[in-house]
């Protein structure tokens, strides 16, 4: 393989990546850069090769330490163009991991695109068209949250909806610190911070436990 394309992939080296998980990243930047030449499947700033892999692929595969391996399903609640769903799928398929990568997206386009990159890159998932706050007594295992909604919005979805699940992953910006300390005013959470490969401000939260505070 290209080592310029091995070396834009080092910061995630450590996660033991296979040659075939590489290629068929390329392949899934190759379908996000042709598909949003007509619909817009990532923001049009950040929809350059360099960019995407930084900025999603990066970004997305580090969580793979903390999806439960031994589940039967996990669950991407709002996937858009597929991060992290997709990338988490592709790491499974490439783990020789069968288990299925449920990817929540009510956009028709985004929907059927992500059906696409599932079948050409032969990944286990299953895309449902649907609005994932309308559907009860969901049950998985891990549960991804990357771009969707504010943390206090899914965290009510989740206790809500979920009837049950292993553990639920968050991706915080800037300003998560502050986004955070007010959600734990109002829930109490069994929790573990790790800090983002992608940017010194941002960080990951694996939560394991959430109940309502009184």
């Amino acid at each position: 393989m290209d080592q310029e394309i091995l070396n834009s992939y080092t910061r995630i080296n450590h996660l033991n990546v296979s040659r075939e998980t590489f290629l068929d990243f390329e392949n899934y930047i190759s379908m996000i850069l042709e598909k949003n030449k007509k619909i817009n499947i990532i923001s049009r700033n950040t929809a350059s090769k360099k960019a995407i892999i930084d900025r999603h692929i990066i970004d997305s595969a580090q969580i793979i330490d903390f999806v439960d391996l031994n589940s039967n399903t996990t669950t991407d609640i709002g996937s858009g163009g597929g991060m992290p769903g997709i990338i988490v799928a592709i790491i499974l398929k490439n783990m020789k991991n069968n288990m299925n990568v449920h990817l929540y997206e009510k956009s028709h386009h985004k929907s059927h695109f992500l059906r696409e990159v599932s079948e050409k890159l032969n990944l286990n998932t299953k895309v449902f068209q649907k609005n994932i706050f309308e559907i009860k007594n969901l049950e998985t295992g891990t549960i991804m949250s990357r771009a969707f909604k504010p943390m206090p919005v899914v965290l009510d979805l989740v206790y809500e909806n979920f009837s049950k699940y292993k553990n639920l992953i968050f991706f915080m910006g800037k300003n998560g610190k502050k986004i955070f300390e007010n959600s734990k005013k109002n829930w109490n959470m069994e929790y573990k911070e790790k800090k983002s490969l992608t940017n010194e401000d941002s960080f990951l939260i694996n939560i394991k436990k959430i109940k309502k505070k009184n």
